[in-house]
C-alpha cells in the first residue's frame, strides 16, 4: 500500500548507538520507493489516458465540425431545391395559362366559323324552301299549259329541325 507525503514525515526512526537503526530505515526506504514507483506508474497511466482523451476530444472536434458544414450544405441544398421546384411551378403554370389562352382563342374562332357555317346554311335552306314554294305554286299554272311536262308537286317538309334552320 502506497505511504502518503504526511505518513513519510510522521515516521519515527529508533536510534542506536551510531545513529539510526540500520533495518528500520532500510524498511522505510523500501516502502518509500515502492510508494514512488507505484505513484510513478499511476502518474505515467493517467498521462497515457488524458493523451488518448485529448485524441478523442480533437476527433470529436474535428467530427462536429464536419457535421456542422454538411448541415449547413444539406440546408443550403435544400433551400436551392425548394426555389428550383418554386420557379419550375412558376414556368409551369405560366405555360398552362398561355396555352390554356391559346385553346380558348382557338375555340372562339372555330365557334365563331361554325357559327357562319351555321348561318350558310340556314340561308342556303331558306333559299331551298323558298324555290320549293315557288315551284308549288308554278305547277298551278303550268297545269294550264298542256305543252309542259308532268310533274309532281314537292310536299313542304314537316320536321321542325328543317323549319327551324329554315325560320
Amino acid at each position: 500500500m502506497p505511504m502518503t507525503p504526511v505518513e513519510v514525515r510522521h515516521q519515527q526512526l529508533k536510534r542506536g548507538l551510531f545513529g539510526y537503526r540500520r533495518r528500520p530505515v532500510d524498511d522505510l526506504m523500501t516502502d518509500i520507493a515502492e510508494s514512488f514507483e507505484l505513484v510513478w506508474r499511476e502518474r505515467a497511466d493517467l498521462v497515457d489516458r488524458v493523451e488518448e482523451l485529448e485524441a478523442d476530444l480533437a476527433r470529436h472536434v474535428e467530427l462536429e465540425g464536419l457535421l456542422r458544414s454538411t448541415l449547413i450544405s444539406a440546408e443550403r441544398a435544400a433551400q436551392e431545391q425548394r426555389d428550383r421546384a418554386r420557379r419550375e411551378a412558376d414556368t409551369i403554370l405560366s405555360e398552362a395559362h398561355a396555352e390554356a389562352r391559346v385553346v380558348t382563342r382557338e375555340s372562339r374562332a372555330e365557334k365563331e366559323r361554325l357559327d357562319g357555317e351555321s348561318r350558310r346554311i340556314a340561308a342556303l335552306l331558306r333559299a331551298a324552301l323558298a324555290m320549293m314554294d315557288d315551284t308549288q305554286v308554278q305547277p298551278e299554272t303550268q297545269e294550264e299549259s298542256p305543252a309542259a311536262p308532268e310533274q309532281q308537286p314537292v310536299a313542304q317538309d314537316d320536321r321542325p329541325e328543317i323549319r327551324r334552320i329554315a325560320g
